[in-house]
């Protein structure tokens, strides 16, 4: 197997390869960027993972799924965690279980509009995000502390020799999700039915509920980074998950996820977690805009959704 055979095989890697790439840029633009530079980076990602991971099991369902409503849960959660914890952690431990149903419960919502309705993922999850983001608004009325549970803080920013907590979860987290996806008979079901829906079903996979299992996981996973992000930010505010719109798809399809379906990387995904925060840390170097900035990111996610539909299409040709 040739180098080129093997990356396209190991599709995590060109991710990989662009960390590496811009890293180095980095380090010869500016003397102040170093290993420990990279991993602040890498702390920064990890929140993005989190919620990335939960968006790829949602892609990975195929049909064009993607999960919309997760800058909400995101935003609504921290909200929740904000104000139940008290800064506290005996308050921590209900705030959590409220935070993680709310990630849950909109994961089920979203099976049910997708799957009995028949309406499109893009559509239905983004309504349901603006549902919650009407939820966040009430919410906020009642936002009264910026006080963080010593816990969820250390978890959030914390360091455990000398590594960043967050990021030791991040990546426990891609190593469950890869064993899931690889060893479990749901993760065999998940890529059957991305692959496609109307054979894995006569194959006897239960293609409904593999579904809607992977909303519930993208939906609860996004409720554990809106806690761990109330705690790193110190508090809660609107349109806080705002970013993760654009950055957790991005993050899916730069890790080589097939927007398409069928297949997935959890360690990819991952890796292009990384990449997007070090390509944003670049422009924010350079000195770009907020909005080229994004121009920016979504520029990098079409050259990439543009390459996976030309193989597409040689393939089907």
């Amino acid at each position: 197997m040739n180098a080129m055979a093997w990356l396209r095989t190991h599709r995590w890697s060109f991710s990989a390869i662009g960390i590496v790439l811009l890293w180095m840029a980095l380090s010869v633009a500016t003397a102040q960027f170093s290993l420990d530079s990279l991993s602040g980076v890498a702390s920064s990602a990890s929140f993005l993972a989190v919620a990335a991971i939960g968006q790829m099991f949602a892609v990975t369902t195929g049909g064009g799924n993607v999960d919309l409503s997760i800058p909400g849960v995101i935003t609504l959660s921290a909200f929740m965690t904000m104000i139940l914890s008290g800064g506290t952690n005996a308050g921590l431990l209900l705030a959590m279980p409220v935070a993680l149903m709310i990630g849950l419960l909109t994961g089920a919502v979203n099976a049910l509009l997708v799957l009995l309705l028949r309406i499109p993922a893009i559509i239905a999850t983004l309504a349901v995000g603006y549902v919650l983001d009407t939820a966040t608004l009430l919410a906020n009325r009642r936002f009264t502390t910026y006080a963080v549970s010593p816990l969820l803080r250390t978890l959030a920013s914390g360091h455990l020799w000398g590594v960043p907590v967050v990021l030791i979860f991040a990546l426990l987290l891609s190593a469950g999700a890869a064993l899931l996806i690889s060893r479990t008979y749901y993760g065999r079901w998940l890529l059957a039915s991305g692959q496609s829906g109307l054979a894995a079903d006569l194959a006897g996979v239960r293609v409904a509920r593999t579904i809607a299992i992977a909303f519930l996981l993208s939906g609860g996973l996004a409720a554990v980074d809106g806690m761990l992000l109330s705690a790193h930010t110190g508090g809660a505010f609107l349109e806080m998950g705002r970013p993760y719109l654009l950055q957790s798809v991005g993050a899916v399809v730069i890790g080589g996820t097939l927007i398409f379906g069928g297949s997935a990387t959890a360690l990819g995904t991952l890796l292009g977690s990384v990449l997007l925060v070090l390509m944003v840390t670049t422009m924010q170097i350079a000195g770009l805009p907020g909005g080229a900035q994004d121009v920016m990111q979504g520029i990098v996610i079409i050259a990439v959704l543009a390459a996976a539909g030309s193989r597409i299409n040689r393939r089907s040709a």
